[in-house]
């Protein structure tokens, strides 16, 4: 039996807006080109080269605070802040992770999952002597060269995994989000160990998988939820059993860190889940609408609203893998799942907007759809810190109604991605797909018809 060929997605040819910036970069793809000419591996090459450029810039547009140190509220004013010099500091990461693993009443207590702690550790711990400022100063530098090998490292994941579709990874190396967001926190281990994660899968190693997934879950909580995406897709193709041993693997590799931590430093293995319990509404979430507004939501009503965002997130993700008329990919139900969550979430920083750019590269939206996206958060980043700086001078601060509007817009715009990817998984077969398979990160589920769906009348 003989199949037809594969199509390949060409960018410069299949979108707009690819299609105009070849013009000016770079040129469209010739006529009698043949794409894929070179192997998926050139284009990763080049993916990953290009996530430099964004990084660059996210780091040029922190040399004020660079050069003067992270003081509020001038971090505000000049859209600076970032997360990792405060960790740094308070979180007694220059004492190394020796002393984070040692325990003791003097041993440090990052308010991180464990795997963040312990890497922010040891990285903390190259840091030579000096000035509080000076060595803030050097572990931020040291951090962006680590976000940078690890966005490198997404994208060139990220092609990997749609390997006829490579250029799709260029959502990942050229992403606006990236600029705003990569270093004001350490979010970046998460989504490079979660695109791991998802690479594995699309190349059927569950136990590689597995192992990624669990250190992508004890670095950053949301991979979880691609995990039990994976879960849905598998049930309808009724091939559960690879998926079992993926969860079991990473069960057992995000235990490891946790563990490691815990024996010495307890406090320090519980901070992060403690204080993720009780805290409340945070900046980003919807729940801090009322509270900046005069209407505070008590803590324990955003923690029930929140568990339920997580609720109505599998609810639909279930709904998306087993009623589509197609069965959907595995990325395609966890950006929806994600999406969700964050929406309802406790808080939504403007870091945590990382956690969508792979997935979107992966899906395959459209770059008019990324742009629109990456416009809101570019607008709610501003936001933000200007609401923030006026908390210290009401009289140049952004009031209140205004940071409302950019958080909605915010919201809006990640329920568009979140239209538009139900769209591509209910209404359109993907571009490039290998006969039979309509999902790139199939892995261990291709070519399996479909065991369990569900028909909606």
């Amino acid at each position: 039996m003989t199949h037809a060929p594969e199509r390949v997605v060409v960018p410069s040819r299949d979108d707009p807006v690819a299609r105009e910036a070849s013009q000016v970069v770079g040129g469209p793809l010739g006529r009698y080109a043949a794409p894929l000419a070179g192997g998926w591996r050139r284009a990763a090459v080049g993916a990953a080269a290009a996530s430099a450029i964004p990084l660059a810039i996210g780091v040029t547009e922190r040399s004020y605070c660079v050069e003067n140190g992270w003081n509020t509220p001038d971090q505000f004013w000049h859209m600076c802040f970032s997360d990792l010099p405060t960790t740094f500091r308070d979180g007694g990461l220059g004492a190394g992770l020796g002393a984070l693993l040692s325990g003791g009443p003097a041993a440090p207590t990052p308010a991180q999952p464990a795997l963040t702690a312990m890497v922010m550790s040891l990285l903390g711990g190259l840091v030579p002597d000096g000035s509080g400022a000076t060595r803030e100063r050097l572990f931020f530098g040291m951090w962006a060269v680590l976000v940078a090998a690890l966005i490198a490292l997404t994208a060139w994941w990220t092609a990997g995994s749609v390997r006829r579709a490579p250029a799709r990874a260029a959502h990942v190396a050229l992403a606006p989000v990236v600029a705003l967001a990569a270093v004001v926190g350490p979010d970046a281990l998460g989504m490079a160990l979660a695109s791991a994660a998802l690479y594995c899968w699309s190349r059927s190693r569950p136990v590689l998988s597995g192992v990624c997934f669990g250190l992508a879950i004890s670095a950053r909580g949301y991979p979880v939820l691609l995990l039990l995406a994976a879960l849905v897709v598998a049930i309808r193709a009724g091939r559960v059993r690879p998926w079992v041993v993926t969860a079991v693997t990473a069960a057992v590799a995000f235990t490891v860190p946790l563990g490691v931590l815990a024996v010495g430093n307890p406090a320090a293995a519980a901070r992060a889940y403690a204080d993720w319990a009780q805290a409340g509404a945070g900046f980003g979430s919807p729940w801090v609408i009322g509270q900046i507004n005069g209407l505070p939501m008590t803590n324990p009503a955003t923690t029930a609203l929140t568990v339920l965002g997580w609720v109505v997130a599998l609810a639909l993700g279930a709904f998306l893998a087993l009623a589509s008329p197609r069965r959907p990919g595995v990325a395609e139900v966890g950006l929806v799942m994600v999406a969700v969550v964050m929406l309802t979430g406790k808080s939504m920083p403007v870091q945590s907007a990382l956690w969508l750019v792979p997935l979107v590269a992966l899906v395959g939206l459209a770059w008019r759809d990324h742009l629109v996206w990456a416009g809101a958060e570019a607008l709610h980043f501003g936001a933000v810190w200007l609401y923030l700086a006026g908390l210290s001078a009401p009289d140049r601060g952004l009031p209140a109604g205004w940071y409302t509007l950019a958080l909605v817009l915010r919201m809006a715009a990640i329920g568009w991605l979140v239209r538009q990817t139900w769209r591509a998984a209910r209404d359109r077969l993907p571009v490039a797909v290998e006969p039979g398979e309509t999902d790139q990160l199939a892995g261990p589920l291709a070519h399996r018809p479909d065991a369990l769906v569900v028909r909606v009348v």
